[in-house]
């Protein structure tokens, strides 16, 4: 784990007012608790080790003492924090207004392998006084550092109970043991990802007692990215003359079980970040094994008297991301280029083993054998100045309430022994106790002519919750209604238990599915024609974004929920207002080089035919559509011909489809005629798509779909090969079909990618 810190500079007379109006308030509270002794709150100790951890745990600790009445809060200083090389940052702490009931000066100087075990050796004899004295009910600890396993061998030695943060994570270094070792001393787990949660529930732990919470940092990580005085803080630490995205950060450390190899890593990258020749922020590494030797190579190469570097040893957590958010590109070994450099969309070069195993997202460009200066400078030349799409596999802004409601079901009558499941679970985990999981969810977005529609849709297919607005006639309306309609569905997911893993869009048109991008959109959205979708969704939410045209958003839905469940090869039709489509063959759905693949209702059944929206002519649509129906309904309502015996009409009732649907069932002549022949064309075109793709089913769907399926039935028998007169067609039973269609983008494609 890293540091990102920043030396301190606070007035002593503020300092001492702080401590006294502090011991005040502890004077206060013990007053309280002794007029009030059956109040039992629950006593939590968080121990922090160094500025990395603590940018994890002060969110936690923020939370803890916002709720007075239910927590009482004990803090515990150690390690780096209290070192002045690395900026004495327990004042850190001091100002963000916490008590710190200890402060242990436990590292041994050295930055060697044998350092390291004598600061653990120096903690353990330290620590049971501490522990003895403040009797906590819980001591939350984080991560993988090697003053954190002091921590839970003392703990559990002396029968506390240990909330680890962070574990069943895989990295590249001896960071991995201590991690893993941490986790099985402790009672409780609040992991980030859920690879994560399997790691423990792999290593046999119990998995009631895992919470996948997210990461705590990214609670206050994605609160503060568009702070306005961004700019200010780049030139503060890279100089007046800088642009947003036109710099480097660096952060690079020592791979403990290899420290030769990776000084000489470091050395190769700083040579690769000459020769680019831009404007460079790099911090010091961190005090493990090694990080002497580092910043030897570091000033034998001048790089801190280099004008286009700018050498640093400590920047507050706060400046520290919105370095990284702005940044044309972070480069090192730094477990923030994985983890929140991806909440961003900063690219990431990602230098050695030091992070082998961890999730990323697609941000990150993997450097394992760094063995030249070219390869890396080849990897700087690919990555500077790109953009990825937010990742949010570590965090969605919401671990801190999901660790309270977690440490509240804490019971502290139950037996402290911890208990091991052998054999490993399975992953088919229980789903009904919903502090530990929840429901894995999309945000699905229906754009259509008259409304717009945004769903909350789990992985069953389940609308949860669905929001309907008018569909705004503006881009800048409708941009600001769609970001609006997506913010209320995400702050609702929380409370109704969902987790919201991306945003899938259903629009008409032709869709770029690649960039998000609407080409050319339908007559009935206007203002709606080379329109990036995915950009300003996935900015705002920090989600990824997948957007495709209404018709393959059908098929996804068929795919995934309906008839086209396990299906390799279907079709599916959408018969509403318009006819649409999509096609799956071989599992996989079919774009085209243009996007333009499944355009099923320009389909031409007749050279001479009616006039269709598209500006040619014989197109399916053009008969068989809801709109084609209705504009020969009409037709023979003017020319008398509609009305018969039974058919109640109102002189002001517009003449629809229905109108036509319900005179033919009534034995008008001249009404079933023309539904003959919709039936007919819809019939012949899906013939046409039967003998180029040959699916082993057809999916009617939308308004019309039960009226066409069997007329559409007895042509394909009459008319078509032999091969393929068996085809089956069938009626869709989807209710929400373009919804499930762009929930199912996300709940099929957000995959995590492990390297």
């Amino acid at each position: 784990m890293e540091r990102h810190q920043g030396s301190l500079c606070i007035n002593p007379h503020e300092l001492y007012c702080l401590r006294m109006q502090r011991s005040r308030d502890k004077m206060e509270k013990k007053k309280v608790e002794e007029q009030n002794p059956c109040e039992k709150r629950l006593r939590v100790c968080v121990a922090t080790c160094n500025r990395a951890d603590y940018s994890k745990l002060a969110p936690i600790m923020f939370g803890i003492k916002a709720h007075p009445d239910e927590f009482e809060l004990e803090v515990v200083v150690l390690g780096s924090h209290l070192i002045d090389d690395y900026g004495n940052t327990f004042r850190m702490i001091e100002q963000d207004d916490f008590d710190i009931g200890s402060k242990l000066h436990t590292i041994v100087r050295g930055e060697d392998e044998a350092a390291m075990v004598e600061s653990i050796g120096l903690a353990l004899v330290k620590l049971p006084d501490v522990l003895q004295r403040l009797k906590p009910d819980i001591l939350v600890v984080h991560g993988d550092r090697f003053d954190a396993l002091a921590l839970a061998t003392a703990a559990a030695l002396m029968n506390i109970r240990i909330l680890h943060v962070e574990g069943g994570e895989v990295s590249g270094t001896i960071d991995d043991s201590i991690r893993h070792a941490i986790s099985k001393l402790a009672h409780y787990h609040a992991c980030c990802t859920r690879m994560a949660e399997q790691h423990l529930i792999g290593m046999c732990e119990d998995h009631s007692r895992i919470l996948l919470a997210g990461c705590p940092s990214y609670d206050k990580l994605l609160s503060p990215y568009h702070r306005e005085d961004y700019m200010d803080i780049i030139k503060t630490w890279l100089g007046d003359n800088v642009k947003e995205g036109d710099y480097i950060v660096a952060l690079q450390h020592p791979v403990t079980t290899d420290i030769q190899h990776s000084i000489k890593i470091y050395g190769l990258m700083l040579d690769a970040l000459v020769s680019f020749n831009k404007r460079t922020l790099i911090l010091f590494p961190n005090i493990d094994a090694g990080s002497k030797e580092m910043v030897r190579v570091m000033r034998k190469k001048g790089i801190e008297q280099h004008p286009n570097f700018r050498a640093a040893k400590h920047i507050p957590f706060e400046q520290f991301i919105q370095l990284v958010s702005h940044a044309g590109c972070m480069i090192g070994n730094s477990s923030c280029g994985v983890r929140e450099a991806g909440a961003f969309g900063t690219p990431v070069i990602n230098i050695g083993s030091r992070q082998t195993g961890r999730e990323t997202g697609e941000n990150v460009l993997h450097v394992r054998d760094a063995d030249t200066h070219n390869k890396i400078f080849h990897a700087l030349e690919l990555q500077f100045g790109k953009r990825y799409p937010c990742s949010k596999i570590y965090g969605d802004g919401n671990a801190v309430p999901r660790i309270l409601k977690f440490l509240r079901s804490i019971d502290l009558e139950e037996p402290l022994q911890k208990t091991f499941c052998f054999p490993p679970v399975k992953e088919s985990i229980s789903q009904d106790i919903d502090h530990i999981l929840e429901t894995q969810s999309a945000l699905a977005v229906d754009l259509g002519g008259t409304n717009l529609r945004v769903a909350i849709v789990c992985m069953r297919g389940s609308v949860v919750k669905k929001y309907t607005q008018p569909n705004p006639k503006t881009y800048e309306a409708r941009m600001q209604l769609i970001l609006k309609m997506c913010a209320d569905a995400m702050r609702d997911s929380v409370a109704l238990n969902c987790r919201i893993l991306g945003v899938g869009v259903s629009t008409g048109g032709r869709v770029n599915p690649q960039e998000g991008v609407v080409l050319h959109s339908t007559k009935l959205i206007h203002e709606w024609s080379s329109v990036d979708l995915r950009t300003p969704i996935s900015d705002t939410l920090h989600l990824p974004v997948w957007v495709d045209n209404d018709g393959n958003c059908a098929a996804l839905a068929e795919k995934k929920f309906g008839h086209g469940k396990g299906v390799e090869n279907f079709v599916t039709v959408i018969t509403g207002t318009g006819i649409g489509g999509g096609i799956v063959h071989h599992n996989e759905l079919i774009h085209g080089s243009t996007f333009c693949a499944a355009e099923l209702g320009h389909i031409m059944v007749s050279l001479e035919g009616p006039e269709c929206s598209c500006g040619s002519r014989g197109c399916i649509e053009a008969y068989a559509s809801g709109m084609a129906l209705q504009r020969e309904a009409k037709r023979l309502h003017d020319e008398d011909l509609l009305k018969v015996e039974g058919m109640d009409m109102q002189l002001a009732e517009p003449i629809t489809a229905a109108h036509l649907i319900k005179a033919a069932r009534l034995g008008n002549s001249s009404a079933d005629a023309v539904l003959n022949k919709a039936s007919t064309a819809l019939g012949v075109g899906i013939i046409n798509i039967l003998h180029i793709v040959n699916p082993s089913l057809v999916v009617l769907s939308g308004v019309l779909a039960s009226y066409y399926q069997a007329p559409v039935q007895r042509v394909i028998s009459q008319r078509a090969l032999v091969s393929a007169q068996n085809i089956k067609v069938v009626t869709s039973d989807l209710e929400e079909p373009a919804l499930l269609g762009a929930a199912s983008m996300v709940l099929d494609y957000a995959t995590r990618r492990l390297y």
